[in-house]
This record gives C-alpha cells, sequence and structure tokens, in this order.
C-alpha cells in the first residue's frame, strides 16, 4: 500500500517493528515541484517506543492484517495481564513490559478494551479514547469552587495522579482522556 492510505489504528511494519499510527498529519507542498508529506505517530507494539516518520505520499509500506477484538482484563499480577476475548473466552497474556505505558489506566475487570491480534498472537491492546474512574483521594472540596477554577491533583483507584477541578471529592468518577491523561468532564 502507498503512505497515503494511512490512516489512524492502522498497524504497518517499519524496519522490522510493528508500528500501531496513532495519527497522521497530512503536510502539502509549498512549492509547485515538491511533494505532499504524510507525518506519521505512532508506537512499537512490542516495546511501546514512540515512533515518528514522514513519508512521501507514493512511498511503500507494508500494512499487517490485525483484526481487533473485544477483551476483558480479567487480573493481573506483578509481571502479566490476563485477559480474555469477550466473544470466544480465548485467554492472552501480555507481559508488564508491553503494557507499561497504559499499566495506570488498568484494573481488574476492566471491559471495553480493543485487543490487536495478528496470526492468532496478541500484539498489543487499544483503550477506548475516554474512560471513568473514581477519586480514591484528594484535598477536601472548596465551597466556593467553580467548575471553571482552579485545579488540584486527585489520586485515582488505580493509582493515576491527574489534575481535576478543586469542586470534586473523594468517591465522586470523572471521565478521562486516555491519550493525554486529563481530566474530561464528571462521569
Amino acid at each position: 500500500m502507498k503512505a497515503n492510505e494511512i490512516k489512524k489504528g492502522m498497524v504497518i511494519e517499519q524496519d522490522n517493528k510493528k508500528i500501531l499510527i496513532k495519527s497522521v498529519f497530512v503536510q502539502s507542498p509549498h512549492s509547485r515541484g515538491g511533494s505532499t508529506l504524510y507525518k506519521t505517530v505512532g508506537s512499537d507494539i512490542s516495546s511501546g517506543q514512540k515512533f515518528e516518520r514522514s513519508f512521501k505520499g507514493d512511498e511503500v509500506v507494508r500494512q499487517i492484517d490485525v483484526s481487533r477484538r473485544i477483551v476483558q482484563l480479567l487480573f493481573h499480577d506483578a509481571d502479566t495481564y490476563t485477559f480474555m476475548d469477550s466473544e470466544n473466552y480465548d485467554q492472552f497474556i501480555l507481559s508488564a513490559d508491553q503494557l507499561e505505558d497504559e499499566a495506570a489506566l488498568l484494573y481488574d475487570g476492566l471491559e471495553g478494551v480493543s485487543a490487536l491480534i495478528s496470526e492468532g498472537e496478541l500484539l498489543g491492546i487499544e483503550l477506548p479514547a475516554k474512560m471513568t474512574f473514581e477519586i480514591s483521594e484528594c484535598a477536601p472540596a472548596m465551597k466556593a469552587a467553580s467548575s471553571s477554577a482552579r485545579t488540584k491533583p486527585a489520586t485515582l483507584t488505580t493509582g493515576l495522579v491527574v489534575q481535576v477541578p478543586e469542586y470534586l471529592t473523594p468517591g465522586e468518577t470523572i471521565k478521562i482522556n486516555t491519550e493525554t491523561r486529563e481530566f474530561v468532564s464528571k462521569a
């Protein structure tokens, strides 16, 4: 396939690595003889390393056939995470090293996660764009706090610390953007 066909969510092979594309920016030429560039941002599925590269529109890129299956995180221990396919109950195990970036957002029983499967092997996971979490601890709510005022740090049940508006209290549920790890709204 050509580079101008790359879309968000595709998996390509580059330098013997499987790269999950997270975003594509099209950069048009400023001169008549220039060619359109497609700047891709993604991550290596096996190592989690960030990947950035610009391709010319007619460059050939190898796409990897990947199926997406909805899985549930059954449980995790110190060095592995066990997922179960929601349709056929197959179980997949990923090491904690492979999920280093996502670990702060994972908890036992989590549903709605997409598994990237190629040739019967689990390559990695994709989290939903927004997830709901409960605040486990934060500073007390301020009486005069408005919804658009200052923020304070709050620790979620998974241990992740995010900035939230001052009016929120422990026990409340909030939505978090999984890519930026920022507060989106109250759930």
